[in-house]
């Protein structure tokens, strides 16, 4: 069970990197930063649901940060295309701006 529920944050937790690297020249240092950043948060994951580095753990781990890279991209391109508001490399922000939260609206 472990596995399943730090599977489930690792992909949560990706969605807003892959947002963001979908905002940015492919291969540039803001593209790489969007992928490795959540890497170390993935690895003290592991140590803190005691996973250890067991063979069955990196395909669904991998599988899980890869889905959520796929899911943030995705959900930029869907914003970009549906939304009236415009899309930028931060999905928080975005979200913040939809709600109409923003310190500017006032």
């Amino acid at each position: 069970m472990k596995l399943f529920e730090t599977a489930v944050i690792v992909f949560f937790l990706n969605i807003p990197f892959g947002y963001w690297r979908d905002n940015v020249k492919k291969f540039s240092i803001d593209w790489a930063l969007a992928i490795h950043i959540p890497v170390p948060v993935v690895v003290g994951l592991r140590f803190l649901f005691g996973l250890g580095f067991a063979f069955i753990t990196y395909p669904i781990l991998v599988g899980a940060f890869f889905t959520g890279q796929l899911a943030g991209s995705s959900l930029h391109k869907w914003w970009k295309k549906n939304l009236e508001v415009p899309a930028t490399s931060c999905l928080a922000c975005d979200l913040i701006k939809m709600a109409g939260l923003s310190s500017s609206d006032k």
